[in-house]
Formats: structure tokens, C-alpha cells, sequence
């Protein structure tokens, strides 16, 4: 069975990285609820963040590429580079681990899901979503759900 794809890195994750990751990012939405005028630049680095697996796709073209170009330049037997870097890549696209793994995650790189738990946490505190509508006041795809999806998408 393969894990779910919101939760396939966390649960790849030594329980620690886990915890310090998201310790971090407790302290730093504690530390922007009392810094309200900071909450903007924060967001706008957020949007800039790598999450892992943009940082995985970076590394595994490099190393591939590089594979390639070596094995086109000196020696055929290059393309077990690049050989295994596809294969890293299908085990964590099905599993969510691949050997570097670890060490991103160590770095502190984080999944899309933590950056954006961070992102909704600081729109909450910045008063993103006071006024919408409540859910049984939602009625299919109508103006409120549109407000819902609006606050969201900033």
C-alpha cells in the first residue's frame, strides 16, 4: 500500500526532524503573533521557500545531468548515475524516501504541507479569514464559497 502523498515524507522522517521542524515553526508564527506588521514579509518569504520536493527535483536534474554529460565526455560508465537517480526518484514519488532524504530534511526542508500550515497560521493571526461565511451558510459555488477560496489563494 502506498502512503498517502500529504503524509509520505513526514512519516519517512526520523520523529526528532519532526518534532524540531515543527517547533520551529510554532516559535516563529508565536513570535509574528506579536510582531503583526512583520506577518506580510513573511508570507512573501514563504512563497519564495524551496519545499522538498523542489529541492529533490533540483538535485536529482543536476546529478543526472551531470551523469550524462560525463558519461557523453569520458566514460559510458557514467550512466549508473543518472540510471539511479531515476530510481531514487520513483521510490520516493511511490514511497516518499530516497537517500537524501534524510539529510534535506536534517537541513530543514520542509514539506509543502508544513510551509502552508505556517502560511495559514500567520493569514489567521493577520485576520485573513474573520467575516467568511460558515460552512452551512455555504450553498454550492456561490459568491460565499468564492470569498472562502479568495482569503485562501493570497
Amino acid at each position: 500500500m502506498l502512503p498517502a502523498t500529504s503524509s509520505r515524507v513526514a512519516s519517512n522522517t526520523d520523529l526528532e526532524i519532526n518534532d524540531r521542524i515543527r517547533q520551529e515553526t510554532e516559535a516563529r508564527v508565536s513570535w509574528y503573533a506579536g510582531q503583526p506588521e512583520a506577518i506580510e514579509g513573511r508570507l512573501a518569504e514563504l512563497d519564495r521557500e524551496w519545499d522538498i520536493e523542489r529541492t529533490l527535483e533540483a538535485n536529482g536534474s543536476i546529478l543526472a545531468l551531470t551523469g550524462l554529460f560525463l558519461a557523453a565526455t569520458s566514460s559510458r560508465k557514467w550512466l549508473l548515475l543518472p540510471t539511479a537517480v531515476i530510481g531514487f526518484c520513483l521510490q520516493h514519488a511511490l514511497q516518499g524516501w530516497c537517500p537524501p532524504l534524510p539529510l534535506f530534511r536534517r537541513m530543514g526542508i520542509r514539506t509543502q504541507r508544513e510551509i502552508d500550515e505556517e502560511r495559514f497560521a500567520l493569514k489567521a493571526l493577520r485576520g485573513d479569514f474573520e467575516g467568511l461565511p460558515r460552512r452551512d451558510e455555504l450553498r454550492g459555488a456561490g459568491e460565499g464559497t468564492r470569498q472562502v477560496l479568495d482569503r485562501v489563494r493570497v
